[in-house]
């Protein structure tokens, strides 16, 4: 005789019923971690000495399908708050299917979250299809609404992108937290939980310790950094004075203010040579540093034709740099 039973009944007590007389059960068989739709099967012998003759007794076979359970677990990959600016911001985040069976799981993202200096725009969800741990546009699958992962086997662990857009009107040092949360598809609840025949192979499927629903939070602090130019010209003649005469050398001083916080990349400073003006070839510089007048090793150009262009490159907030080059009045 076989029986097939759901893990739902003790297995202290199918084995315990498979006993002879006097013959001790082996250690229950507990379903944690074994792969749903797995057939657990026990068999008890009894041994005995029959007027001299040894013998042994098999029982029943008892045969245990070992159910789904339902479990997932959510965490942010951000070390912590990531830095923002107005445009798109991406969270990352990692779901590991929990459970001992395939499962897919819906995501939802929350970006109205009760706190929020403001509230960023849901873009998408993506699922990291290279698995290089960066959103890559054009490489990593954006998934459709309902934004639901593909089947996932035991254990299986999958990186996901939150893609959302920061205001234009959000002020610097300003915090938005965005939730995402996923539930597994064939469903969730209290520990326990039984979904009757939407297991493996039939089997019951049973919610976890999880409640096969997780949640789990990023945030980002924006930052807004503004850029100015602060021009001036100091004049000096051919005859010791200030005016503004043929032959007088006219100094230009440019000052990139960089305000706020974070860091802005590729800041290129250029100025045109004025009209009625010569450079004076050998005079570009950056913060009194001199600069050579063609492209090379270093980050200045300068010429009549072309004028100057210095290249600050990356260039972190509340950072001040000075430029400076001389012309000739014609």
């Amino acid at each position: 005789m076989i029986t097939d039973i759901r893990l739902n009944t003790s297995l202290s007590i199918l084995l315990g019923s498979a006993l002879l007389g006097g013959v001790a059960a082996p250690a229950p068989v507990f379903a944690e971690g074994v792969t749903a739709g797995t057939l657990i099967e026990n068999v008890a012998v009894a041994s005995y000495d029959d007027g001299g003759t040894a013998r042994t007794v098999n029982s029943n076979t008892v045969i245990v399908r070992v159910d789904e359970l339902l479990d997932v677990t959510l965490t942010s990959l951000d070390p912590g708050p990531i830095t923002g600016r107005p445009g798109r911001a991406v969270f990352a985040f990692e779901l590991i299917n929990q459970g001992n069976g395939p499962e897919a799981f819906r995501l939802v993202a929350d970006t109205a979250v009760a706190g929020n200096d403001f509230d960023a725009s849901f873009q998408a969800i993506a699922i990291d299809s290279n698995g290089n741990g960066t959103y890559e546009e054009g490489v990593d699958e954006i998934l459709a609404s309902p934004q639901t992962t593909t089947v996932l086997t035991p254990d299986a662990m999958l990186t996901v992108f939150v893609l959302v857009v920061v205001p234009d009107g959000a002020g610097d040092t300003q915090t938005s937290t965005v939730a995402l949360s996923a539930e597994a598809v064939t469903g969730s609840g209290s520990p326990g939980t039984a979904f009757d025949a939407a297991g493996v192979d039939g089997g019951d499927a049973i919610v976890g310790t999880t409640g096969a629903l997780a949640t789990a939070r990023g945030s980002l602090i924006n930052s807004v950094v503004n850029v100015a130019l602060v021009k001036s010209v100091t004049l000096r003649d051919p005859f010791g004075g200030t005016s503004a005469v043929p032959g007088a050398i006219a100094t230009f001083a440019i000052e990139a203010q960089v305000t706020g916080t974070g860091t802005i990349d590729d800041l290129i400073v250029t100025d045109a040579i004025p009209a009625g003006t010569t450079y004076a070839p050998g005079t570009l510089a950056l913060d009194a540093n001199p600069l050579s007048d063609t492209a090379d090793g270093d980050v200045g150009t300068a010429s009549d034709t072309a004028g100057i262009a210095v290249n600050l490159g990356n260039v972190d907030a509340e950072a001040r740099h000075t430029i400076t080059f001389e012309v000739v009045i014609d």
